[in-house]
């Protein structure tokens, strides 16, 4: 089991990485259907295949997505893990909130 340092370091890794736009609008592709290659997703857009690859290093690193070879390709799929872990974290921190929030509204009534 990881320290908690570490999930936190592996949880902002993972915030930072999701929070370029590119990156993001790339996940969204990618989790749209079957595993997509590089030529699909630089299709339509105005980046070049060695941005779309530069991108993806960046969400495989921190673990979202993973690259599988089929024939000369690769092809890019999304790993839920890491997603459903910040969803639990960011579930866990509004569950914080929202008992702080009720706590001070109970103070403020009194």
């Amino acid at each position: 089991m990881p320290s908690a340092a570490a999930a936190l370091r592996t949880r902002a890794a993972v915030f930072a990485a999701l929070g370029d736009e590119t990156r993001l609008s790339m996940l969204t592709r990618i989790g749209s259907g079957p595993p997509q290659s590089i030529s699909r997703l630089t299709a339509g857009t105005r980046m070049s295949r060695q941005a779309v690859t530069k991108h993806l290093r960046v969400l495989e690193d921190v673990g979202v997505v993973r690259s599988i070879r089929a024939g000369r390709e690769s092809l890019f799929e999304i790993v839920p893990k890491p997603i459903d872990e910040l969803r639990a974290f960011l579930s866990e921190m509004s569950s914080q909130w929202d008992v702080a929030l009720a706590s001070l509204k109970s103070f403020v009534e009194e």
